[in-house]
């Protein structure tokens, strides 16, 4: 990156870009050593090859979207109705493509500033918005 006159800055060019390209990736809650219950949820909207479109549900951690299936909201919703008080839970994920499946594991209260860790990181992640 080179600055130039004016405030604008020289990028690689198209070749380099190309090579460097690497498109945004929407990764699985369960990736997640845990979860905390309180994470706002959002939408995201994709469109199809055929141009039809279709949501999903997912969590923000630093600055990473983590996709929420629809049946562990649907486990998470009849786990909370016996245990409101649900502070952190995880995900167990099983399968592949159409035949996955997901199991809500739900997790002892621990302390609310224990950071969240990927399986096979040795870095801890902070929730984004806290």
């Amino acid at each position: 990156m080179i600055k130039l006159k004016g405030g604008k800055t020289k990028m690689a060019n198209i070749m380099d870009e190309a090579k460097a390209y690497e498109p945004p990736q929407t990764k699985n809650i369960a990736d997640l050593e845990r979860v905390p219950t309180d994470l706002e949820v959002e939408e995201r909207e994709f469109t199809k090859e055929d141009g039809s479109t279709f949501k999903i549900k997912v969590v923000v951690i630093n600055g990473e979207d983590h996709r929420i299936p629809l049946s562990v909201l649907k486990s998470l919703k009849s786990i909370v109705e016996e245990k409101p008080e649900l502070k952190f839970f995880k995900v167990k994920k099983a399968g592949e493509g159409i035949k996955t499946e997901y199991t809500v594991i739900t997790l002892e209260d621990q302390e609310e500033e224990t950071p969240i860790v990927k399986p096979g990181e040795d870095t801890p992640e902070v929730p984004s918005g806290e």
